[in-house]
This record gives C-alpha cells, structure tokens and sequence, in this order.
C-alpha cells in the first residue's frame, strides 16, 4: 500500500492513500485513537488560536479528542456538533453536508440547549482535516443563524486545495490517477 509521510509537531506518521469518489487518493488521517498525534496537534493548534476567541465548535467524531487537547491547552470551552439528530435535541438546527471521505450525505446538528452558549460569541471551528470546505459551510450556516460570529478555523491538515483561511499544521495533497 502507498503512503504519504506527515510530521505533527515531534510525532511522524505514515498515512495510507485511500481512493475517494471521483478517482482522487486521499492521505488518510485518522486521528482516533492516536494520542500521541492528537496531544501534539492540540498544543501546537492551540497555540495559534487568536486570543479573542470565547469557544470552540468542533463536528463530531473524530476532531473531538482535538478539540478537547485545545481546550484544556486554551481554557476555552467546547461545544460538538453532532452528526446525527438525537430524540433528546431540544429544539436542534440542521444541516446537510456532504464530506470527500463519506461521499454521502451526512446531518451537522446542534442541539437547541447550546444556542445560549454561542449567541454573541466569537467561536474558533476545529476540524481534522479541511478538504472540501463542506463541513466548514454547514457549521458556519449553522452558527450564523444562532448569532456567533466564526473568529478562525484551525485544522491539523487542509486537504486539496491550499486554504488560506484556515490556521493548519500541514497540507496534505489529493492524488490523481498516475501520481506516485
């Protein structure tokens, strides 16, 4: 199997190049479970986040160990954007979002308890990786409608397409067919 090297902060893995919906590979980063990478991501993301940042948003699963490093690192709260409604959601605010790796369409709900929390606030979204910048839209639509304002973007990876916008670590590239 083909992999491509990435370093975060002191820790160097090798990620697997897994063919995506189009013909792309894609350098698989999954941070679940991998401690090492994710303590090291959210000190170093943490560290780049901008002072006036009151909260974090993250989208369910696989950035939430990421955005819990950075909270603990920042003493910035965080609140998860989960991807399925759940019957105790009061009140929940929905999007849908279709991401590079799931090719599907997917939910980006927020439950209606945590509204009061974002009004108002200047929120940083952390993600794993932003590729296609679908997730990104839905959860900015999302905390635009409750009234919090998006401060920054941090990721570990961007993915694609250079993103200027986001604070990341690194930038992993799409691999078409012949590329080595």
């Amino acid at each position: 199997m083909k992999t491509y090297t990435v370093q975060v902060g002191d820790v160097t893995r090798e990620l697997p190049l897994m063919e995506v919906p189009g013909g792309a590979r894609v350098a698989l980063f999954n941070m679940l479970g991998d401690t090492e990478v994710t303590e090291a991501a959210g000190k170093a993301l943490a560290a780049r986040l901008p002072g006036d940042v009151d909260m974090l948003v993250t989208p369910e699963v696989k950035a939430v160990s990421l955005a819990h490093v950075i909270s603990r690192e920042s003493g910035k709260p965080y609140i998860v954007i989960r991807k399925t409604q759940k019957p105790y959601m009061h009140n929940p605010i929905a999007r849908e979002v279709v991401s590079i790796t799931t090719g599907k369409p997917q939910l980006l709900v927020l439950d209606g308890f945590d509204v009061e929390k974002l009004r108002g606030k200047r929120v940083a979204i952390v993600d794993d990786v932003v590729s296609s910048g679908g997730t990104l839209h839905s959860i900015t639509e999302i905390l635009d409608e409750v009234g919090a304002q998006v401060a920054a973007v941090v990721a570990v990876f961007t993915e694609g397409q250079e993103r200027p916008e986001v604070t990341s670590l690194g930038h992993l590239p799409l691999f078409m067919e012949g590329d080595k």
